[in-house]
């Protein structure tokens, strides 16, 4: 029960849910990046050079969620360390524990760290939510298209257009899916996939946004718990 005691499970539970969110959004995300390039190549253009911006920025961004997968996992490790470094029941264990100088300013820099992730961390869960607005919209013009099959004049006039979503410049040929023709993209087993997975991802983000701001108050506590120590014990430099 000591030991149990000892467990931040604020940080234990923050980092679960971070784990799972950047899983989420990192494996989701890229897969989801590769099937709209080939969504895209093959229904709303036919020149190569249309997409091939679109294509290395699909690129790049598949290497930086690489990296943020990688920088999450350590990142978050840390703050677990963090936050068992500061609970009071391994305080009680340990009775030579003493808040220092290095240790306040090293829970100051997870605050102001982690802070300016969540920022950053909501503007990415904006943003990613912009290809499942994109696919929303799509899916429901098709199942417009569905319910004015007996009309094939207005059916024609019914369009989405990647340009208008800054997909593809505003010279691609075609440009945009029209009538039966988007109709059935919306049946293909690639956009039911595609959509899936930017919905996971957007969900991803999201768990790791709510991550974030449970690290946040937690690193704040401890904080208020080594700056408490320093102020009633000894509070040696390292």
């Amino acid at each position: 029960m000591r030991c149990l005691g000892g467990v931040p499970y604020v940080s234990l539970v923050a980092t679960l849910l971070c784990f799972s969110g950047i899983a989420l959004f990192c494996g989701c995300g890229h897969q989801a990046l590769t099937e709209s390039e080939r969504l895209i190549e093959t229904y709303f253009t036919r020149d190569h050079q249309d997409y091939i911006t679109l294509a290395y920025l699909i690129e790049y961004f598949q290497y930086i969620i690489y990296g943020l997968a990688s920088f999450f996992f350590l990142y978050c490790i840390v703050l677990l360390a963090e936050g068992f470094y500061t609970t009071s029941a391994a305080r009680q264990s340990f009775g030579e524990f003493r808040s220092t100088v290095c240790g306040r300013c090293l829970s100051t820099t997870f605050i102001v760290i982690t802070y300016f992730l969540v920022v950053v961390w909501l503007l990415v869960f904006s943003l990613s939510a912009l290809p499942v607005y994109f696919f929303y919209n799509m899916a429901n013009t098709c199942h417009t298209i569905n319910i004015l099959s007996e009309t094939p004049s207005s059916i024609n006039q019914l369009c989405i257009d990647a340009r208008q979503y800054g997909l593809l410049p505003w010279n691609a040929v075609p440009g945009k899916a029209c009538g039966m023709t988007l109709s059935n993209v919306c049946k293909t087993r690639e956009f039911f996939l595609i959509y899936d997975l930017y919905i996971a991802a957007f969900a991803g983000a999201g768990m790791t946004v709510l991550a974030l701001l449970t690290y946040t108050v937690s690193t704040t506590y401890n904080f208020a718990v080594l700056r408490y120590l320093g102020r009633k014990g000894i509070s040696p430099r390292c």
